[in-house]
């Protein structure tokens, strides 16, 4: 028998519970495990039963158990099963530490009577065998004819069965008497207790087995195996359906644990629109779309979850691998090829505000096969689709959803919970375009062609790409991470993206996956302040107007978070979605970020900067007064973040690492405290603004007690904090801000130290102290870019060159970075792309060049 065989609900409660973070697999052994026979001792498992509980015990927060009504010795001779399994026997009171009651000299006096009563009775009855067992003696009478095996119950019953001190526990053929309390339900609460389960799931056939179904609760499954009353939820006629069950749930979990199959991060390649963004793998799959915004919930999540957690798949009829998958140059177009059939991926642009579109184009002389399973809330919900005359439409989530698809027939399949849909289309006769709309239950056809929809959106990206002043270093990568930054750009709110994803790992396997599809003042800062020096202003100054915007809900700037949503407002509570693996089995995935709630004080200096930046390049612009330079608005937000700094640099924060643990006085906090203070004087000096002559004084103090407190001579260099000789690559900025002349013998010390500490090959890491996580994490691109900075302050040009090479050949096919990267194993790791690579990968380019020319 096979998986597809079992109940449709059934498959689905196995499924669910397969997900929980610790499972406690338990059965009953004859009748479940083994087939009831004539001869108990040749009750052998089933293969299939006893290799799927083998392997179920080898899974990581696993538990797996036999609860059996057999002696233990016995139980374990039978089973054969590995000590990975645990055996508990007599009815769950005989672990293999002993019984859970003692069993005292008037208990082994009473159970030597008890066998021997038994013996008589079966003596006199054909058929009837007795059972001896450590705490209990068993009259079976399976074998016996059946007037023969009531007068022998019946004799047992009405005997040893009443007398004081005797636990009686009846079964399909057989009468327990036991010396002490055997229970199955109290033994399956002693494993799940012990091995801290979150769900169990019991197999049982028997009445005894009913006393383990009262106990399950919750998201517990009992399954009942053949006829009879039963507690349990389900139900399965034989047991080769227990061997098919346990087969299923072992696959659902080890797929659930390790994570499915998982293309390398750094091969990803991201879609955008203003408002959009999408991921695509190398061979066309839609692996992340959300909507109806970046950081709501996915409808598409293959990406942490395999095709069970949503997916939109185009390929050749006939298998192959994708030859070549690549950006149409300077647009956000995604060209799949393959040797007879291309697929052509975009956002379009023209869509109402409430909508998230994708487009979709099919060329090409070969068949191709389409699989859209879209799984809205992070499939979570159930999903039904229903075919029409010109696509399919979706329900299950609050939010309508269509896939226009003229001309395509679908074949629709359900897995028990969700639908999927596959159609095989002909490109030959003309292009096969397929246009998912969310957000509308519109499937009729666009007012604008096709062609002319694709003509618009590439044109924004074109036409804004064209107008830059990119550095000549790797011109074609500086305007793919130019055109991924502005695709970050959330341009209904002015907001920018960290990144396009959540909880892509900073160690495979590890826990530190952590959703950034969030605006971070200081992230989105930098990137306005990148776009700024390539000559587009407009996205600073829309990100200042929504700076503007979240301050006006504060009682103050010193009370900013540092991060938001899109729209400005504050983040819901951290929270993990269970039901999915993470990629390549990195778990758990969270939505929601808890770094929301962490003092980073080193927030208002990029801000600083990037107004610092604009107002420079306003002025270079043509822009003929100080005060369209930088107008009133901007100025007040500088002083604002002066005063911010005034009333709390001086206080421990958590850093720019979001360190989950307890705040320290970061030296990075203090030099960006200090950058707040001097960029604001250089504007007011140079853009002729009045300020407060404490702003002097202060932006002294602060460096005084940056150099007091964060130089240490025993390590050579400025440390992460005032309270350790730990490093960071973050205190570079010692002399990135200015803090200290580059020249000075600390700096160049620091630098020293930092390369010997932290770098590794191509990578620089943050740190390498105890920040309270476990798992290790890449080094950070960002931090290899500011390693470059320093080298060229320093005059090691040769070595700053060097690592440039070695960020340029870790980006991926299409020239996307990840945060960080892995030098032993030559992998990228962390959210993709990355705002933060990629403005510093452009900030290498342009020292590099400016030195050159």
């Amino acid at each position: 028998m096979s998986a597809q065989d079992l109940p449709i609900e059934l498959r689905r409660a196995l499924s669910t519970i397969a997900r929980t973070p610790r499972l406690l697999v338990a059965s009953d052994y004859d009748g479940t495990m083994a087939p009831i026979v004539s001869d108990p001792n040749k009750a052998f498992p089933h293969d299939e039963s006893a290799r799927a509980l083998r392997a179920l015990a080898g899974l990581p927060h696993t538990t797996a158990a036999v609860i059996s009504g057999r002696a233990l010795r016995d139980l374990a001779a039978l089973s054969r099963l590995p000590v990975e399994v645990q055996l508990v026997g007599s009815h769950g009171s005989e672990f293999d530490v002993g019984f859970v009651h003692a069993i005292d000299a008037d208990a082994k006096q009473l159970l030597e009577e008890l066998g021997s009563e038994l013996d008589r009775i079966a003596a006199e009855s054909p058929g009837v065998t007795v059972e001896h067992k450590p705490a209990s003696v068993a009259l079976h009478v399976r074998n016996a004819e059946p007037p023969i095996a009531a007068r022998a119950l019946k004799r047992a019953r009405r005997g040893p069965a009443t007398w004081v001190g005797v636990q009686v526990t009846e079964g399909k053929s057989v009468i327990e008497l036991a010396v002490i309390e055997t229970d199955k339900g109290t033994a399956l609460d002693i494993l799940r207790h012990q091995n801290g389960a979150s769900a169990a799931v019991f197999f049982g056939d028997d009445v005894t087995d009913e006393k383990a179904f009262r106990q399950l609760s919750g998201p517990d499954v009992g399954i009942k195996v053949g006829e009879g009353e039963t507690l349990a939820k389900y139900r399965v006629a034989s047991t080769k359906d227990v061997a098919a069950a346990l087969a299923y749930l072992l696959e659902e979990r080890r797929t659930w644990l390790s994570g499915p199959a998982a293309p390398p991060i750094e091969r990803l390649t991201m879609l955008a629109s203003p408002r959009s963004v999408a991921l695509l793998t190398p061979d066309a799959n839609v692996t992340w779309l959300c909507h109806p915004e970046p950081d709501s919930a996915a409808i598409f999540a293959h990406l942490l979850g395999g095709p069970e957690a949503g997916h939109f798949s185009i390929g050749p009829e006939r298998a192959a691998l994708p030859l070549s998958q690549r950006y149409l140059d300077g647009t956000m177009t995604v060209e799949t090829r393959w040797a007879s059939l291309q697929v052509l991926d975009y956002l379009p642009h023209h869509v109402a505000p409430e909508r998230t579109d994708l487009t979709r184009v099919i060329t090409g002389d070969a068949k191709a096969v389409v699989s859209f399973a879209p799984r809205p809330e992070f499939g979570q919900v159930q999903v039904m689709l229903e075919r029409e005359a010109f696509g399919l439409r979706v329900f299950g989530t609050n939010d309508p959803v269509v896939l226009r698809s003229p001309g395509v027939e679908w074949e629709i399949v359900s897995d028990g919970v969700h639908q999927s849909a596959t159609a095989v289309v002909d490109p030959s006769q003309g292009p096969v375009v397929l246009e998912l709309r969310c957000g509308t239950w519109d499937l009729g056809p666009s007012v604008v062609a096709e062609t002319e929809r694709r003509a618009t959106a590439e044109a924004y990206w074109r036409d804004w790409a064209d107008k830059l002043n990119l550095p000549p270093l790797k011109p074609d990568l500086m305007k793919r991470s130019a055109l991924t930054l502005r695709g970050l750009v959330h341009a209904p709110s002015g907001s920018i993206l960290a990144a396009a994803t959540t909880s892509l790992p900073e160690d495979i396997g590890g826990v530190r996956n952590w959703d950034y599809r969030y605006c971070w003042l200081r992230d989105a800062a930098l990137t306005a302040s990148a776009l700024v020096s390539l000559g587009s202003l407009q996205e600073a100054e829309e990100y200042l107007a929504w700076v503007h915007q979240v301050l006006e809900t504060l009682p103050g700037p010193e009370r900013l978070h540092p991060l938001y949503t899109i729209y400005g407002s504050n983040l819901p509570p951290e929270a993990v979605i269970d039901a999915l693996p993470g990629y390549a089995g990195s778990r758990p995935v969270r939505v929601g970020n808890a770094a929301n709630m962490q003092v980073q004080l080193d927030v208002f200096g990029p801000i600083v900067d990037l107004i610092c930046s604009l107002a420079h390049a306003r002025e270079a612009q043509g822009f003929n007064t100080a005060r369209t330079a930088l107008p009133d608005v901007d100025w007040n937000l500088v002083c604002a973040m002066v005063s911010a700094v005034q009333r709390r640099w001086h206080e421990p924060d958590h850093g720019i690492w979001e360190i989950r643990d307890n705040p320290r006085h970061h030296v990075y906090s203090k030099v960006m405290g200090w950058l707040t203070v001097d960029r604001a004087l250089t504007l007011a000096k140079q853009f002729d603004r009045e300020h407060d002559p404490a702003w002097d004084r202060l932006r002294d103090d602060i460096a005084a007690d940056v150099l007091a407190h964060g130089w240490k001579d025993d390590v050579q260099s400025f440390t992460a904090a005032y309270d350790g000789t730990d490093l960071d690559a973050a205190s570079l900025h010692i002399g990135l801000s200015g803090l200290i002349d580059p020249a000075d013998p600390r700096f160049a010390a620091t630098v020293v130290a930092t390369e010997a500490e932290l770098r590794s090959g191509s990578t620089v890491y943050r740190y390498h102290h105890d920040d309270g996580l476990p798992g290790g994490e890449g080094g950070f691109h960002l931090c290899a870019a500011w390693l470059v900075e320093a080298y060229l302050l320093i005059g090691r040009r040769s070595d700053a060159e060097a690592l440039f090479t070695q960020l340029v050949n870790v980006a991926g096919p299409t020239g996307l970075l990840s945060e960080e990267y892995d030098p032993v194993a030559e992998r990228s790791l962390g959210n993709h792309p990355q705002a933060y690579s990629h403005l510093g990968l452009l900030r290498c380019a342009q020292l590099l060049s400016a030195e050159s020319g």
